[in-house]
């Protein structure tokens, strides 16, 4: 009997609420798993075209890290369709003016373009300080891969027992 591909429906895949906190976390390594989590494709039943991600909500924005001299060198552009409104700024200005903007701007340019990345940004909560107005939805402490990852403390002569296991241990093969 063929298997068959499950493709999901609009309808089908209920929305998780996720929080994230951006304090000391690299602006773009945390925009690629965001983005990859409002697209739904960390998700099994992830289905192009279906709206399968989850809603994100982003806090501490003012507290993102840019590596390098990012903050002084890369720029933002926006012009305004006029003869002389090319407006060029700083990321480091931008960050002090509105953090949040900068964030979920880097996110948004991670998705695809349309109409699907405009419903996709419809998800996105992005708030400069701790707190934010999503509390009603209860989201779900979001860990990044570097949080989940991390190595935990070393004991003292650990690695010596392992050694030792290892010459202990008969050869097989050849």
């Amino acid at each position: 009997m063929p298997r068959q591909t499950y493709i999901a429906k609009s309808g089908e895949i209920k929305t998780v609420w996720r929080h994230v906190d951006a304090e000391g976390k690299t602006l773009g390594r945390l925009a690629t798993e965001v983005a990859t989590v409002l697209m739904g494709k960390h998700r099994p039943e992830f289905t192009p075209g279906v709206i399968s991600g989850d809603a994100v909500i982003i806090t501490n924005a003012s507290k993102i890290v840019l590596s390098g001299r990012k903050l002084d060198h890369k720029t933002r552009r926006r012009w305004s369709g006029y003869p002389g409104g090319l407006k060029i700024r700083s990321y480091r200005q931008e960050l002090d003016s509105n953090p949040a903007r900068l964030v979920s701007e880097a996110i948004l340019r991670m998705v695809p373009k349309g109409r699907y990345g405009r419903s996709l940004s419809t998800r996105l909560r992005v708030f400069a300080g701790a707190s934010h107005t999503h509390a009603s939805q209860t989201p779900i402490e979001f860990a990044t891969t570097a949080e989940r990852h991390e190595m935990p403390e070393a004991k003292p002569g650990a690695n010596l027992a392992k050694k030792a296991k290892a010459k202990s241990a008969p050869r097989r093969g050849n």
